[in-house]
């Protein structure tokens, strides 16, 4: 039995807020930052391999291209953003993120000691918008996208994101993407649909990459390239 001095302290919420999808929450636990969407746990600076190995893999299976344009779906803790700004290899970095006050917490709250220096390089630029929305409207064109908004294909933060993995919604990756451009899908788990959807709506060298995890399935990311 653990007596009380033994127990791990309670979160401390450190900023609540209702946005557009619902509420957002951050918090401290102990020495971790953690984001909750709508009482989900979304993520939180512990560990950061997963989203680094969604850029690092992006940036693998791309040809040699000279300066190359990423787009990251999801801002996050700024792993992800971070691992990019880290990188000279690439030429711009654009991350779009739909929740004004996970950018708040990155621009001048308890998050931008991760991310402050990233958000500071000139290459980098942070679009405040639904990422479905940005991919269907948007004339800008990327060498890679790496998207990282959700749980996975099969278990999405908010109703509204499944269409993003739809045929649809990867018709409108496949659209920002120029020719041999790659999409990287971070996801909690694998999906052997989603490979399929991918291989469906167009795309090459659907494969995915494990990330191994203390316990059960490993986290994984799925990429695939776009033909031309």
């Amino acid at each position: 039995m653990l007596l009380p001095y033994d127990m791990p302290d309670a979160p401390e919420v450190l900023d609540r807020r209702e946005g557009p999808y619902g509420e957002v929450v951050l918090r401290r636990h102990g020495k971790l930052l953690q984001i909750i969407a709508n009482g989900c746990f979304l993520m939180d600076t512990s560990d950061g391999r997963s989203e680094r190995l969604l850029v690092a893999a992006a940036r693998a299976a791309l040809d040699d291209r000279a300066n190359p344009r990423l787009l990251i779906g999801g801002l996050g803790v700024g792993f992800s953003l971070a691992h990019a700004a880290a990188d000279p290899h690439w030429g711009e970095v654009t991350v779009v993120e739909r929740e004004r006050a996970v950018i708040d917490w990155h621009l001048d709250g308890p998050l931008a000691a991760l991310s402050g220096p990233a958000i500071a390089d000139p290459r980098s630029r942070i679009v405040a918008a639904d990422l479905l929305d940005y991919v269907h409207e948007t004339h800008d064109t990327f060498d890679a996208v790496c998207l990282d908004i959700d749980n996975g294909p099969d278990w999405t933060v908010t109703e509204g994101n499944e269409s993003l993995y739809s045929p649809g919604g990867l018709a409108d990756c496949a659209r920002v993407l120029r020719p041999g451009g790659v999409l990287a899908v971070w996801s909690a788990r694998p999906s052997p649909e989603f490979e399929g959807t991918l291989r469906n709506a167009g795309f090459r060298q659907v494969r995915t990459e494990e990330i191994p995890v203390a316990r059960g399935v490993p986290d994984v990311v799925h990429l695939a390239v776009r033909p031309g």
